[in-house]
């Protein structure tokens, strides 16, 4: 599904150049649930960027469902993104104004599904997160762990191939952040594939596999026994 090989990208910084990724290798199967952990400077957030097509790279191979990503303009990052790729943010990323199946339905505008379609669409992911009963509430309304299970629909509504999620627990409590965990690893036994970027270790091991970066390069790599978000819930 995803194939990273000896992956470098600097960055320059006025007459300095900084490198931040130095030949990273790695491989993601499909139907996997990945955590990415790494202090501050590590490259995860670098590599997150360039896995979700925000970012480019300088030399080595990039390869999203048999699709090498390399040069791209911008209008075809947005429709691979549209296509393969559903975003879930720590800080929510909703639509103030919008209600909550409005947001869940905005990739699928991208996608110009009609409207009417675009809503049935929504309110079956909302029900998917148990959250149907709030269709027309604005985030307002919503708690955090509300306002994540929406994103975590709106990443889903277009079903794409794979789920970034980048430290979707960061802003809850643990009660919640084990509850949103829950339901990622019920999207994820479903068969979808998707990367966590955290830095909890609690929230990693509830991930199936755990890679750990430092310093740009990969330190390790291990299967681990996922522990299950629902004896906590």
């Amino acid at each position: 599904m995803i194939e990273i090989k000896n992956l470098h990208k600097s960055y320059r910084m006025g007459s300095n150049s900084l490198h931040v990724l130095k030949g990273i290798n790695f491989s993601v199967k499909e139907g996997e649930l990945v955590a990415i952990m790494g202090s501050s400077g590590s490259g995860k957030s670098t590599l997150l960027n360039i896995l979700g097509m925000l970012d480019g790279y300088d030399s080595g191979e990039y390869t999203l469902d048999g699709v090498l990503i390399k040069n791209l303009n911008e209008t075809k990052a947005a429709n691979y993104r549209n296509k393969f790729l559903g975003f879930i943010f720590q800080s929510f990323n909703l639509i103030n104004y919008k209600s909550a199946w409005e947001n869940v339905a905005l990739p699928l505008y991208y996608q110009k599904v009609n409207r009417k379609d675009r809503r049935q669409k929504a309110i079956k992911y909302l029900e998917v997160v148990g959250l149907k009963p709030w269709a027309d509430h604005l985030p307002s309304e919503l708690s955090g762990g509300q306002k994540q299970r929406v994103a975590i629909a709106r990443a889903m509504a277009a079903e794409p191939k794979v789920l970034l999620a980048d430290e979707p627990t960061g802003a809850l409590d643990s009660k919640t952040s084990y509850e949103v965990m829950d339901l990622i690893q019920q999207i994820n036994d479903e068969g979808k594939t998707i990367l966590v970027v955290t830095h909890e270790e609690d929230i990693a091991e509830m991930c199936k596999r755990v890679v750990h970066l430092k310093d740009g390069v990969i330190v390790e790599d291990r299967v681990v026994n996922q522990v299950r978000a629902s004896q906590y819930v």
